[in-house]
């Protein structure tokens, strides 16, 4: 399996559509947010929380794109071909999802990098490196998600969800603007979507507070959620002809 993995990996990075979407847009977007029309106090705390909701909204754009390329995979005969080797459908489904998490980390890594290094962020070693894991781990259920449609659906069908899906899930879930500013309905509704809890859990950890058993048991719940999701996908696709 770690070859296929190798492959997969090899193919995302040659991608522009990953280099723009899962890195280049968000860390353009997090130096916009964090500096445009933002001084004194406020740039230090924007610096921040917008370094976790961008870096959370980078690794899903990327999550996402790895799923896409499954539709592509399909059209070319490649699923097709791995459903006749020995890989059952449950390490096929792992492989593509390890590929989706070694494919978030630069854009999880670009955004603090750029923190620390051009917004002059500081914090503990052990906050930077809870940070970093919390938005690795997270990104799992986002990485099945995209799977998941990739699977069920066509190529261009499944490239409009996942941009539907990332830009509603960055908007309702809080990453662009704080759900403080949203109507009481919303803000309850954001507090339920997998992307809040994503980016609530190491935003809690930057600020300094303990981040919640039931954000936790929420995002949980969506990762078993994709799953399902990933796997029937993988299993229909098989029998589509």
């Amino acid at each position: 399996m770690l070859g296929y993995i190798r492959l997969e990996v090899t193919r995302i990075l040659r991608d522009p559509g990953y280099v723009i979407m899962g890195f280049a847009m968000p860390l353009t977007m997090y130096l916009v947010f964090s500096n445009l029309g933002v001084a004194g106090d406020d740039r230090i705390w924007a610096a921040l929380y917008m370094m976790v909701n961008m870096a959370a909204f980078g690794a899903i754009g990327s999550a996402f794109n790895n799923g896409a390329g499954i539709a592509e995979d399909r059209t070319a005969g490649w699923l097709r071909q791995l459903q006749t080797t020995p890989l059952a459908p449950v390490r096929v489904v792992a492989g593509k999802a390890a590929t989706g998490m070694i494919m978030v980390l630069p854009a999880i890594t670009g955004v603090c990098l750029s923190a620390a290094l051009l917004n002059g962020v500081r914090m503990e070693v052990w906050q930077w490196g809870s940070i970093v894991l919390l938005l690795w781990a997270g990104s799992l259920p986002f990485t099945l998600l995209g799977m998941a449609f990739g699977y069920l659906f066509s190529g261009q069908t499944a490239a409009v969800l996942t941009i539907a899906a990332n830009m509603t899930m960055a908007i309702v879930g809080g990453l662009w603007l704080p759900t403080e500013g949203f109507p009481s309905w919303l803000r309850t509704v954001a507090q339920w979507t997998p992307s809040f809890g994503y980016a609530d859990l190491p935003r809690k950890v930057a600020f300094g507070e303990t981040p919640g058993a039931g954000t936790a048991l929420i995002l949980t719940g969506w990762l078993v959620v994709f799953g399902v999701l990933a796997v029937y996908g993988y299993r229909r696709a098989g029998r589509v002809r």
